[in-house]
């Protein structure tokens, strides 16, 4: 595993920890994926992963019961999922996923966030080719469980690469696997902690670390924004 995976998952994680409406955020996700494809989550893969998602942020059960019946409300907000690029300071690429009810709002917000950072929003579309789809699934590494057996026996899922530290395993696989692969880890009941379709920057960047304090802070202002609810980056 190597230093720039390591700062990537570092850097994302000291990002989430200190985003200060992690609550409403993993709610609208469920939310969205409730209104998208009902309210079973046996029924609908994407509902199942939001709420395995906010479980693993120790989200309690009632507010994730009190979202997914936001949905099925007839005066629920109609979420849409919109997605915005642009260049921050220093060239860095940045992608940003939103779900609002006021694409107005959230657009004009976004551009703020860039514009005062001495960035600026891109076309729609412009960006997108820089970075690669990817689904990803952490989990505890079982005790019982060969690693090299588990890879061979995920491959046929769509498995591309599997990564590990001393205490857990992430998948890798393209976007388009990301239901074969949660099927297949549900099937060798293996428990996953976190299942996400993130952006991963196919020419990392490097910076140093000046650059990378001026980065952070047009980020985390990113990120602070309701409608917003993953932000990816070049950087290396």
């Amino acid at each position: 595993m190597g230093r720039a995976f390591e700062y990537r998952r570092a850097a994302k994680e000291k990002r989430w920890d200190k985003m200060s409406k992690l609550f409403p955020k993993l709610a609208k996700a469920v939310t969205v994926a409730a209104k998208e494809g009902g309210a079973d989550p046996e029924m609908n893969a994407k509902l199942r992963t939001a709420i395995q998602n906010a479980k693993a942020q120790n989200m309690p059960k009632d507010n994730i019961d009190s979202a997914i019946k936001r949905a099925e409300g007839k005066d629920a907000d109609t979420f849409v999922e919109v997605n915005y690029e642009g260049k921050g300071p220093h060239g860095v690429l940045v992608f940003v996923e939103c779900a609002t009810d006021n694409t107005t709002r959230t657009v004009a917000n976004v551009k703020s966030y860039f514009n005062k950072s001495g960035g600026s929003l891109s076309p729609s579309g412009s960006l997108e080719f820089m970075f690669a789809r990817r689904a990803v699934f952490e989990f505890v590494k079982p005790e019982k469980v060969d690693l090299e057996e588990l890879e061979l026996e995920l491959i046929d899922a769509g498995l591309e690469e599997i990564i590990t530290n001393e205490s857990t395993v992430y998948l890798y696989a393209d976007y388009t696997n990301f239901g074969n692969l949660s099927k297949a880890l549900e099937n060798m009941d293996i428990e996953v902690d976190k299942a996400t379709l993130q952006r991963i920057p196919n020419s990392p960047v490097e910076f140093s670390e000046e650059q990378l304090g001026e980065v952070e802070k047009m980020l985390d202002k990113i990120e602070d924004d309701d409608d917003v609810q993953a932000v990816y980056t070049n950087i290396a």
